[in-house]
């Protein structure tokens, strides 16, 4: 699978070198946003449960949906207080590691350039001269991260990508369902093993790659398939190609907009993402679907890891995953909620019965005997985010 031992490269990570107190303030921040994501969290649900619930009622005013229950908590002093803290604590994730990042940044730059000019490792960096970002990239910083995932401050940068993958660190650091790396693809592909055990992808595209950490641990499970990732943002296919190299993965980056790619038609048999599709334009998700049709060859699969749409959970849970529209900077987000994904494959010229929209077991916590017997329909997924992960997607007809 590599073509040299992961030592022999410098590992670009390494370089993030934290002081005491840079080190003191990212652990604090982590468990800042962990107490806002998960305990405030229970917090507020509480307080609508127990108090703002029973009040509507006895009024007969009973929320018809989200954005009604929003109405109802907005001037709560446990949603102002809950919004106000996991705000400043996603701000401050990326904010954590800037310092950091800025002083290792002419290191992680020539490390970059070094791995980049020998390809050590048998993978590949494809950029793209003036190649345009789309706007619903460009125009704000998707997550609060200062710069968003694209912003280039010098020759050569890898910044953003390091402020994308230390900053996610810090994100997930407390999150017990997503501490580790990788975690959405360890799940996706033990569960694609035992859902399909003949399925054995030549080739692998990740779409959204950003540094290729929901790539790489497809090697482990298709040790077989080769490699791709795409996304529109240099730093981050900078900062992954070097990642990916010290680890030994071979793989193929390249600068792509994801709505119509260079690939030929049935390059890939497999096509993933990661909490990409919420992050694009609603025109953009159904050509987007439509380049997966095309790119896929005959039997292969497409399964994107999202948030689970409107319909699949109730109208407080769409109140809570909702919050993300005006304050994290992703004004999609509602749209993409609102649609349909099984409706969007069938859409995009999947066949209906070959089509798919529902949750897997998060692999590390389920464990692989209780994957098993989920794949025999003898046990449910737990929810998204609490060691579940919602997918959808389709298969290829194998006939087409």
């Amino acid at each position: 699978m590599t073509s040299s031992s992961p030592q022999r490269v410098p590992n670009i990570e390494a370089l993030f070198q934290p002081t005491h107190d840079e080190g003191a303030r990212q652990q604090f921040v982590a468990s800042l946003r962990k107490h806002a994501i998960i305990d405030m969290r229970a917090d507020l649900a509480r307080d609508y449960q127990e108090c703002v619930a029973p009040e509507l009622a006895a009024r007969g005013a009973k929320p018809a949906d989200w954005r009604a229950i929003e109405r109802a908590m907005e001037k709560r002093p446990s949603y102002r207080f809950y919004s106000t803290v996991r705000y400043h604590a996603q701000e401050m994730c990326y904010q954590s590691v800037q310092p950091t990042i800025e002083r290792a940044l002419p290191a992680m730059i020539e490390t970059s350039r070094s791995i980049a000019a020998d390809n050590p490792h048998g993978g590949t960096l494809r950029l793209a001269e003036n190649f345009e970002v789309p706007r619903y990239v460009s125009a704000l910083d998707v997550h609060l991260i200062p710069g968003c995932f694209h912003t280039e401050h010098t020759i050569d940068d890898v910044a953003q990508g390091a402020v994308t993958a230390f900053g996610g660190k810090v994100f997930t650091g407390q999150h017990p369902y997503r501490k580790r790396p990788g975690v959405v693809a360890e799940s996706i592909s033990h569960w694609l093993k035992l859902r399909y055990p003949d399925f054995k992808p030549r080739r692998i595209l990740d779409m959204g790659t950003t540094s290729g950490k929901n790539l790489a641990p497809f090697a482990a499970v298709f040790p077989q398939a080769e490699l791709h990732g795409i996304d529109v943002a240099a730093p981050t296919l900078r900062f992954g190609h070097a990642l990916a190299a010290h680890e030994g993965v071979p793989i193929h980056f390249s600068q792509q907009n994801a709505e119509a790619t260079d690939f030929p038609d049935g390059h890939f048999d497999l096509i993933v993402s990661s909490f990409f599709f919420h992050e694009v334009s609603s025109v953009a998700v159904p050509r987007i679907l439509r380049e997966c049709a095309r790119l896929l060859a005959p039997g292969g699969m497409m399964v994107h890891m999202e948030l689970p749409n409107e319909a699949a959970v109730g109208a407080y849970e769409n109140f809570f995953w909702n919050w993300d529209i005006e304050n994290n900077n992703e004004p999609h987000y509602g749209k993409f909620r609102a649609s349909d994904p099984f409706e969007s494959c069938v859409a995009a010229g999947f066949a209906r019965n070959e089509c798919f929209a529902h949750r897997i077991p998060d692999y590390a916590s389920f464990g692989a005997e209780k994957l098993a017997r989920f794949v025999r329909g003898e046990l449910e997924a737990p929810p998204h985010g609490a060691g579940g992960w919602f997918v959808f997607g389709a298969r290829k007809l194998a006939t087409t």
